[in-house]
């Protein structure tokens, strides 16, 4: 698989964002009495769709999901040494979803106006990921995957109130639609950069 050496920098670029996602999930945000809804990773995680959008812009669809595919192998790896071996399949398994999804639907809503693609993929990607994550890492239906792993990090599946005062979900639950919501709101926030960077980042004509 070539990479032309501009293309690396997207490339470490994504496998940084993730890693770094993948540890700082395990940590509740426990600041203003959230520390039951919301985790770390979720202010980090968007930038993975930021990167990945501006890949697909500049290179084309199929650059785009090689430095997806390589994002991953190298996340994979470096998150099996800085978490755990359940977090890293849910995250791996996460990750190639919704960020294979996103490049599809980017690559189809491209020619719109310049905030759409970005804004939708990103929308669609951020559920995707969210729900296959935090159901594969944390939920009691998945906890054989502790045993087959040798490990026991526990499912999170006790009850707590929905955000604190709401009828009583899981605490995966809890955190998932928590971190949902901002990477939501943080995925908003990014169309800034994404509109400043793309007058710099132009399209390769005929990238393969």
């Amino acid at each position: 698989m070539y990479f032309a050496p501009s293309v690396w920098p997207f490339t470490a670029a994504m496998a940084v964002v993730v890693v770094a996602s993948n540890f700082l999930v395990q940590f509740p945000f426990e600041h203003w009495g959230m520390g039951e809804i919301l985790t770390w990773g979720a202010f980090s995680y968007p930038l993975a769709f930021l990167v990945n959008d501006l890949t697909n812009r500049r290179f084309g669809p199929q650059r785009a999901r090689r430095v997806v595919l390589v994002g991953f192998f190298i996340a994979v790896v470096l998150s099996v040494l800085l978490a755990s071996p359940r977090i890293a399949i849910a995250s791996g398994s996460a990750f190639l979803m919704a960020q294979l999804l996103d490049v599809s639907i980017f690559d189809r809503l491209r020619q719109g106006r310049w905030w759409r693609a970005p804004l939708i993929s990103t929308i669609i990607g951020s559920g995707i990921d969210t729900a296959l994550f935090f159901s594969v890492a944390f939920a009691g239906v998945f906890s054989f995957l502790d045993t087959a792993l040798g490990r026991q990090d526990g499912s999170l599946a006790f009850a707590v109130p929905l955000f604190g005062m709401g009828f009583d979900v899981p605490l995966w639950v809890s955190l998932a639609l928590g971190d949902l919501v901002v990477k939501l709101l943080i995925g908003f926030a990014m169309l800034i950069p994404y509109g400043t960077i793309i007058t710099f980042v132009r399209p390769v004509e005929a990238a393969s």
